[in-house]
């Protein structure tokens, strides 16, 4: 199958990492306003769940690295995560940036007509819980909105838990080495596309997934030579720290 045969993509081929990649604190909403600011229009953020089911943003387990916290974020209620600075690790600019909520994010995005690719992460434990939380909470988010958002994991069970949730919701694997089975994981899980740390990629996988009716999507590239070598490979996107080199067509 070549690429002109693949079912529409409504997606643009750069993707901001974690709103703004390193230049303002990761996914805060002070970082995606960033990102729009350098062009970007659409951003890759990371959710899970609070100890009482609120979706949020943080990619970490653990609360010291981004937040002023300690311990596992997932076993605090939204009431404490809420009033963590997760700004100040970054710089004393973003001093007093708070978590925000999956819904905090969505309003922004639907109000500014930017895109999302809502990585589910969970707390360990939780695949399932949180597969099915981001979703629902998704669906319901962007109901009715022209684009859906688009959901990645790197555990299955969560892109599972999402699939029967929210079928109608893109999904796609994400994978740090190919492990065997990939291909075949990725097509069980109706997936759209298949993100791959990007020097996992070469002619021969990227048309396996093309011929599987999927787009072939890489992180997290920083590097100019090895944007244009992914392009020449025919894939289909990119998420990239450096929103302040890349042009966001």
């Amino acid at each position: 199958m070549s690429s002109a045969a693949l079912p529409a993509w409504p997606y643009p081929r750069w993707i901001a990492h974690r709103g703004a990649g390193k230049l303002a604190p990761e996914n805060t909403l002070a970082a995606f306003r960033l990102g729009a600011h350098h062009g970007f229009r659409m951003f890759e953020c990371d959710a899970k769940l609070s100890a009482d089911g609120v979706v949020f943003l943080m990619h970490d387990a653990a609360l010291e690295r981004t937040t002023s916290g300690r311990g596992t974020g997932g076993k605090l209620p939204w009431s404490q995560l809420a009033q963590l600075d997760a700004g100040s690790w970054h710089s004393r600019e973003y001093a007093g940036e708070p978590l925000p909520t999956l819904a905090n994010l969505a309003r922004w995005c639907l109000a500014s007509g930017h895109l999302l690719d809502i990585e589910i992460k969970p707390t360990p434990g939780t695949e399932r819980q949180t597969g099915e939380a981001v979703a629902r909470e998704a669906a319901a988010l962007w109901a009715g909105a022209p684009v859906p958002p688009f959901l990645t994991s790197f555990q299955p069970e969560s892109l599972q838990a999402a699939l029967e949730v929210a079928p109608q919701l893109p999904r796609g694997l994400l994978l740090d080495r190919m492990r065997s089975g990939w291909l075949d994981e990725a097509r069980a899980l109706q997936c759209a596309a298949v993100v791959c740390q990007y020097n996992l990629w070469d002619t021969e996988s990227v048309a396996q997934v093309h011929g599987a009716g999927m787009r072939a999507l890489s992180y997290t590239v920083n590097d100019p030579s090895v944007a244009q070598w992914l392009w020449q490979l025919g894939t289909d996107g990119i998420v990239t720290d450096r929103v302040d080199l890349f042009p966001p067509t």
